[in-house]
């Protein structure tokens, strides 16, 4: 599936496949639809469990997680942090993931800079992430 890319009064869209419409292309945004497309081509989640820019309330203010992956039951799965390719995955990026994990509680969070990724599992009994080396795929529940 190929990126759509439109310029529109001076200004170049990105085209989400997940939100259905045209969006400012920006260099987190790139690094967000190649991602999306990742989980959707690679590991094979349907666009109908991700959300981008979902809010959340957090602390009494609004956040938007970058993605979040829902599983066939509707409960979150995954979150996905993304930052433009210049950004260095830190530990205040993961931070940042874990604080939305406050309110969503996904048993998987994943940062990218497009160049890079990091994965964890978050293991809630032992209050720590593991190091995974990829998001694990799709699987269809019965």
């Amino acid at each position: 599936m190929s990126i759509n890319i439109r310029e529109t009064n001076g200004r170049r869209e990105v085209f989400d496949i997940v939100r259905n419409r045209f969006v400012a292309l920006t260099p987190e945004e790139w690094v967000r639809q190649h991602f999306i497309r990742y989980l959707h081509e690679e590991l094979m989640y349907p666009l109908e469990l991700m959300q981008v820019e979902g809010a959340i309330t957090l602390n009494g203010m609004t956040q938007r997680c970058d993605i979040v992956v829902y599983d066939n039951e509707v409960k979150p799965l995954i979150i996905v942090e993304c930052k433009k390719e210049t950004v260095p995955l830190t530990q205040k990026v993961i931070d940042q993931a874990c604080r939305y994990n406050l309110v969503l509680q996904v048993p998987f969070l994943c940062i990218t800079n497009g160049a890079q990724q990091v994965c964890c599992k978050v293991d809630f009994e032992g209050k720590q992430l593991i190091g995974i080396p990829e998001l694990p795929k799709y699987h269809k529940k019965c």
